[in-house]
């Protein structure tokens, strides 16, 4: 109860939360591009299920506290530079998210399937394996960005109830807003192709990451804002013409 009547474990509980928030964004776009391509009636289960995997890695990772800790502790050393378990899992989760944007990117611009070889193709990719391969995909990035997000509530809060707090929070919120977020980027397909855009450059910086190389977060988020915005005008635009 002394937790509960204490004002600045509040403020650190809304301020975690909200930067938790802030960083599940990339978490929330990769998911709403992969359940796109699940059948409509499967797109709510995989996103449930998706950020219900990312709520879970991220509590388990607070409770292993020192061993999350441990993973920062150089294991080797390539051309003078030291390489952390924190380190590989960063590379690994930033070469996977490069690869998977790309590869969303070129079936979204260049991949032209006639309509009959693209039905067929749906089909048979629309059963368990595609649905637990999206959740698989999922829990991969997740882990990735769980990671990130754990070591920033560390070095905000030093209660671990408060940590958790705002990780259930902050995932509660996610879920209300990963549909129509998700929606939002299927009717358009050029702010699709911004958001695939969007994880290439968080991908990049995952591997500049790993190799000690620091960029702010802040950069890249003000770039895609201000890349929606110019998108929302032309959209704004696109809409006018057709309307007259």
């Amino acid at each position: 109860m002394e937790l509960l009547s204490d004002p600045n474990v509040w403020i650190a509980f809304f301020m975690l939360a909200a930067l938790e928030i802030v960083l599940g964004i990339d978490n929330i776009i990769f998911i709403s591009i992969l359940v796109g391509r699940l059948p409509a009636e499967k797109r709510d289960l995989a996103r449930r299920l998706g950020l219900a995997f990312a709520m879970v890695s991220r509590i388990a990772l607070l409770f292993s506290l020192a061993w999350v800790m441990t993973l920062t502790t150089p294991i080797f050393t390539v051309v003078g530079q030291e390489i952390s378990g924190r380190d590989l899992i960063l590379l690994g989760g930033g070469l996977f998210l490069l690869y998977k944007a790309s590869h969303e990117i070129f079936l979204e611009v260049e991949a032209h399937q006639p309509d009959e070889i693209s039905a067929g193709v749906d089909k048979v990719k629309t059963g368990a394996t595609l649905f637990w391969g999206t959740i698989v995909q999922i829990g991969i990035v997740d882990i990735v960005f769980s990671l990130d997000s754990v070591i920033t509530a560390v070095g905000m809060v030093d209660t671990i109830s408060v940590m958790v707090a705002a990780v259930v929070a902050s995932v509660a919120v996610m879920m209300f807003a990963a549909k129509p977020i998700g929606e939002f980027v299927d009717r358009h397909p050029s702010i699709k192709v911004l958001a695939l855009a969007f994880l290439t450059m968080v991908g990049t910086l995952l591997v500049a990451e790993a190799f000690d190389v620091h960029v702010p977060k802040a950069y890249v988020y003000v770039a895609m804002l201000f890349s929606l915005g110019v998108e929302a005008l032309n959209i704004r635009a696109r809409t006018k013409r057709q309307g007259a």
